[in-house]
């Protein structure tokens, strides 16, 4: 049997249900035809050129990726520009995208499931449940503890590790001893509060206010911006696992590929760097 568009779309919407999304929200199908055979997935974090340049050499028709590819209507598209070359590309080449966002936040193994356990969290539950919480445990970001407490030092080195970066952002003071931590991957801001109010020592995620830092020193609470990208990233290995476990289960031969050429958006600069 061979696998179609619609095909990955409903192993999608097993593992990561779309009517989890916030309304504000597109996800499933943004580009391309439902009933078009799959030859390869390629998935990655964000829709860009480069992603499906990749696609094409890598023999990829499908791609699935975190953010969406079209977030707001469309007025017009200017192929001379980055977002309109990147439609064309994918029509031209007849390459479907798929987009899995803020159901794959809410997903009950989703974005800040998988951030949680790569820190090595247990007793995980969301910050926020879904309303009626259905699925059983959906919603926004997660609250976890350490089997055993660590140190300040042995917390922020594997909060680097996980995120694969040198340094992170941090307001409010690191405790001496860390037991209970909360985590929302990408933009996380407006939860910090529900996170301190739910008993979390620190939490860590991304886009962090100005506004919020200032609140999180006045009550002395530690938040750590690990930037939008290094926190959402891990996930997509996440998305890759499932839908190749799904997949061999099927018996379809396809292949099931994460990007190796996506990278953090963002350079750390210092007064070493030559411009």
């Amino acid at each position: 049997m061979t696998a179609r568009v619609k095909d990955i779309l409903e192993i999608l919407n097993i593992e990561a249900p779309f009517s989890l999304a916030e309304p504000w929200d597109n996800v499933g199908l943004l580009v391309g035809n439902p009933e078009q055979v799959v030859t390869a997935v390629l998935a990655g974090l964000d829709p860009t050129n480069s992603l499906v340049d990749e696609a094409i050499a890598r023999g990829a028709n499908t791609i699935v990726t975190h953010h969406p590819v079209i977030f707001k209507p469309l007025s017009v598209i200017n192929t001379a520009e980055p977002g309109g070359r990147l439609l064309e590309k994918a029509l031209s080449n007849r390459i479907a995208i798929i987009g899995c966002h803020t159901n794959f936040d809410s997903a009950s193994e989703g974005v800040s499931d998988y951030l949680a356990l790569q820190l090595g969290l247990t007793d995980l539950r969301p910050l926020l449940f879904s309303a009626n919480n259905e699925p059983a445990n959906a919603g926004l970001g997660r609250l976890g503890s350490f089997p055993e407490p660590l140190s300040s030092g042995d917390f922020l080195a594997r909060v680097l590790d996980t995120l694969q970066l040198h340094s992170v952002q941090m307001a409010g003071k690191l405790p001496e001893e860390i037991t209970t931590v909360a985590v929302c991957g990408g933009s996380g801001s407006d939860l910090a509060t529900v996170a301190f109010e739910q008993g979390a020592e620190v939490y860590l995620s991304a886009e962090i206010k100005h506004s919020t830092a200032i609140w999180a020193m006045e009550n002395k609470f530690c938040i750590i911006d690990g930037t939008h990208y290094a926190t959402e990233k891990p996930a997509v290995s996440l998305l890759v696992k499932k839908l190749t476990e799904a997949i061999e289960e099927k018996g379809w031969k396809i292949n099931i590929q994460q990007t190796k050429e996506e990278c953090h958006p963002f350079v750390l600069m210092d007064r070493t760097h030559q411009l």
